[in-house]
């Protein structure tokens, strides 16, 4: 059976969730593939890992009210691009 490959900007907006364990397996098996060919997005995962691992230790309350306001607010902004 053949793996429908998934573009990068797909694999990237999913990876919170493959690191959570909460796509389903065929979605996480399409993502393996896509990893096993892509370095790039290798690199973004471990990218995500690291930040994940790093601010996952920080206490909530180290983030004042306008950090965090800040995020919200760079978040909020953030808006996906149209596929193609």
């Amino acid at each position: 059976m053949t793996i429908e490959p998934l573009p990068c900007v797909d694999v990237v907006e999913l990876l919170t969730d493959y690191l959570e364990g909460a796509l389903d397996p065929a979605t996480s098996a399409r993502i393996d593939a896509h990893l096993a060919q892509c370095p790039p997005c290798v690199t973004y995962l471990e990218q995500l890992r690291t930040t994940v691992n790093d601010l996952g230790s920080l206490p909530a309350q180290t983030l004042s009210d306008s950090a965090i306001a800040e995020l919200e607010a760079a978040f909020g902004d953030f808006h996906r691009p149209p596929a193609s």
